[in-house]
């Protein structure tokens, strides 16, 4: 069975913006508000950081719970793990989410910058310098015969598209103009000729977008 390699619930504001700049340890995404575009999950019942009952059910949740389905290995970039830049300082800092990572597979982390691999809970972080066919090939040998989740960020997932490595996106539109960011696009319409596209409106007020190799 072929092993697809998946973007999924990938955020992006209206004019095609997932992340600002200046990212530091205090603001991840930068000068963005990720409440802008988050906000649709961390409403649903299924949310995994949920601390009381309660949450939206339909599609916005359905999303939400889908998340880890046939998932054995995620891709990321080196931003998305933390804010340091160039050879690492020190190997204290260990990514944004604590000693229980919501990953739960092994986590491929793109870095020109190599340190040795740590497991946080059930989720192993390797560091590794490639081209994304090469880290690709990794991450589908570590899944078990799952698919492979592209995690980010920006810069990342244009790479792999970039490489036509890419089988399916589920984008999630927010009705938020930031201005200013890293564009994942500036039309969905720019993946056309490689995509089918449907575009999916949820109560909520974001739109999903569902790409698949044409």
């Amino acid at each position: 069975m072929e092993q697809l390699l998946r973007v999924m619930n990938f955020c992006v504001s209206s004019d095609g913006i997932a992340a600002g700049e200046d990212q530091t340890l205090e603001k991840p995404f930068g000068h963005v508000d990720p409440g802008r575009l988050f906000s649709w999950a961390g409403a649903t019942a299924s949310w995994p950081m949920r601390t009381d009952p309660g949450g939206t059910r339909g599609l916005d949740d359905y999303f939400t719970r889908d998340f880890p389905r046939n998932i054995g290995a995620e891709i990321m970039g080196r931003n998305k793990f933390g804010p340091q830049r160039g050879p690492w300082e020190n190997h204290d800092w260990q990514g944004w989410w604590g000693d229980e990572p919501p990953f739960r597979t092994p986590v491929f982390v793109l870095t020109h910058h190599k340190r040795p691999s740590i497991t946080l809970s059930d989720t192993t972080f390797h560091f590794v310098d490639g081209d994304p066919a090469a880290v690709l090939e990794q991450a589908r040998a570590a899944a078990d015969g799952k698919d492979v989740r592209l995690g980010g960020g920006v810069t990342t997932i244009r790479e792999f598209l970039d490489a036509d490595l890419v089988d399916t996106m589920h984008v999630v539109v927010s009705p938020v103009k930031l201005g200013t960011g890293l564009h994942l696009w500036e039309s969905p319409d720019e993946l056309l000729d490689r995509f089918h596209l449907e575009v999916v409106p949820s109560p909520s007020g974001v739109t999903h977008h569902l790409f698949w190799r044409r």
